[in-house]
């Protein structure tokens, strides 16, 4: 399990993040949302190691992480992805997973005599499938489209075999079929006992994807639970939502780019 507990992360007299506390259990898939400004970005990277912690602490299964670097955090298991996908546009996808895959086994820099295309042919290629990317393993990642990017940085994150796994807006600057397309298989790795936390800003990737949903406004959790829950929440609806929206599971939708 996930523990953050009493989270505290300030900017000179900026107060970004003032003391949230929550938990992700194996096996559970959560939303952290917000509108711009909210922190929910802040939370995110002190979490994933990028931001020391002004306070609070944060624990993985009993482990204390919050003086871990991201690297040392990889090795307890904890993966993370980005808002703009990080993989390397000048090799092929299936290059891409081999050299993951081979940093997870803490193997050395790969020599002329041990060439990439012979390292983990067969782990990298069943991470492919796994990411739908199985038809385009041989092309330049240059020539993917975004979408398949996005897979592509997950499939990376999979070769360290996380059990946490926390996704920087996995759904970001994809069309809606392939945002539907790449969050449900974000849920079915929560299904098969992955701990998941992801931030979004598009509600169609949290509705009937996330088990429970957490809101951040002005640093604080202001409101959790499901998405029915927290879609008739009248602060969340005032000040994230929006006044005037649809009624809960009629598509309510954020507004603005709650990227912050």
């Amino acid at each position: 399990m996930l523990q953050v507990q009493g989270l505290v992360k300030y900017f000179g007299g900026i107060h970004a993040v003032d003391g949230v506390s929550f938990d992700v259990a194996a096996g559970e898939c959560v939303a952290l949302i917000g509108p711009n400004g909210a922190g929910k970005s802040t939370c995110f990277a002190c979490i994933a190691g990028q931001y020391p912690l002004t306070g609070g602490a944060i624990i993985w299964n009993g482990q204390a992480l919050e003086k871990l670097a991201p690297a040392a955090r990889l090795r307890h298991g904890v993966a993370r992805t980005f808002q703009v996908a990080q993989v390397f546009e000048a090799l092929t996808v299936l290059q891409n997973v081999q050299l993951a895959v081979q940093a997870s086994r803490a193997q050395k820099a790969i020599s002329a005599f041990k060439l990439l295309d012979r390292q983990s042919v067969g782990a990298a290629r069943a991470l492919l499938d796994q990411a739908g990317l199985r038809d385009v393993a041989g092309e330049d990642v240059a020539s993917l489209s975004y979408g398949a990017k996005k897979r592509l940085e997950l499939a990376i994150a999979l070769a360290a075999s996380p059990r946490l796994l926390l996704l920087d807006e996995p759904a970001a600057g994809l069309a809606e079929a392939e945002r539907a397309s790449l969050m449900q298989l974000v849920k079915k790795l929560a299904g098969q006992g992955m701990a998941v936390l992801y931030t979004e800003h598009n509600m169609d990737a949290v509705d009937g994807v996330a088990d429970r949903v957490l809101v951040l406004i002005e640093g604080r959790l202001a409101a959790q639970g499901s998405f029915d829950e927290i879609s008739r929440d009248a602060d969340v609806r005032r000040l994230y939502l929006g006044d005037g929206q649809e009624d809960a599971g009629d598509g309510v939708q954020a507004k603005g780019d709650a990227r912050a």
